[in-house]
């Protein structure tokens, strides 16, 4: 021993140094499980992760459509995709359209979902990236004489939107003379639009041109009223559940994972754009 120190110096850490060091390395162990355990209490306390989606035949960066084998669509595909890194299965919450899974915020339904954000969504909901940006306008029926903007809003001209949704209250903002009425599902106004029982209807040029290809004689008209952003959302208070689903939504662009899920649905040309 040199003879500096001390001859009664210990040759070992004492006992309770080791305790203490074990205690603190078994806590940092076990708070980690911890952790995991409470992002799942709150982003799926059913056991499940409850994905809220909303139906519409030509699908889309927001809409789903229903096939044989159950559902199809970007938020189904990204919604799988999370339920599997959180370990747990995935449920599916279908919805006519964005306002129901709006109105459903606040009960407990569903977990996670994608869908247009505005401010009024804002004070329901909480926002992840944004991951489309849509231009909204207008497809007329067959045999219409309207072609523009000023040629729409006029008196008399009937206009149909999805109800209580973020295009209906651009559409409400923008026409001063048409009116617009709110229907509950996109098939409903399709049937309309091809009965000539209705005059134009609002919603994302993508949609509106797919639904041109189906009803022969509609036009979708050139201009834009209203850019629609869509994004990732869960709801009010869930703040490690929105943690996690902005984490996975940047990570998932970057990885391609929200490319391949939108080539998967039909979008192979269609951008991914952010804002």
């Amino acid at each position: 021993m040199p003879k500096d120190l001390p001859k009664d110096l210990p040759k070992s850490p004492p006992k309770s140094l080791h305790s203490a060091l074990a205690g603190i390395v078994l806590a940092a162990v076990f708070a980690m499980p911890a952790l995991a355990d409470g992002l799942k209490d709150e982003i799926a306390p059913t056991g499940k992760l409850r994905v809220a989606i909303a139906i519409s035949p030509a699908g889309g960066a927001f809409w789903s459509t229903r096939t044989e084998s159950g559902y199809a669509g970007v938020p189904v595909d990204l919604g799988k995709e999370i339920a599997a890194q959180l370990g747990v299965p995935v449920e599916y919450v279908v919805h006519q359209n964005s306002g129901q899974i709006t109105d459903a915020a606040s009960k407990g339904t569903w977990d996670v979902t994608w869908l247009p954000k505005d401010p009024e969504r804002e004070t329901k909901m909480m926002f992840g990236p944004i991951y489309e940006v849509a231009d909204a306008t207008y497809i007329v029926r067959p045999g219409s004489g309207i072609t523009s903007f000023a040629t729409l809003d006029q008196v008399g001209v009937k206009v149909a939107a999805v109800n209580a949704t973020t295009t209906m209250r651009g559409a409400i903002a923008h026409l001063k003379n048409a009116k617009v009425t709110g229907y509950q599902t996109y098939d409903e106004i399709f049937g309309l639009l091809q009965a000539g029982a209705i005059d134009a209807f609002a919603l994302s040029r993508d949609q509106l041109n797919k639904m041109a290809l189906k009803i022969p004689g509609t036009k979708v008209l050139d201009e834009t009223f209203k850019k629609t952003v869509t994004a990732v959302a869960v709801p009010l208070g869930h703040s490690q559940s929105l943690a996690f689903v902005t984490k996975f939504m940047n990570e998932a662009v970057t990885s391609g994972t929200l490319r391949k899920a939108y080539d998967n649905n039909g979008l192979k040309d269609a951008p991914i754009r952010t804002e």
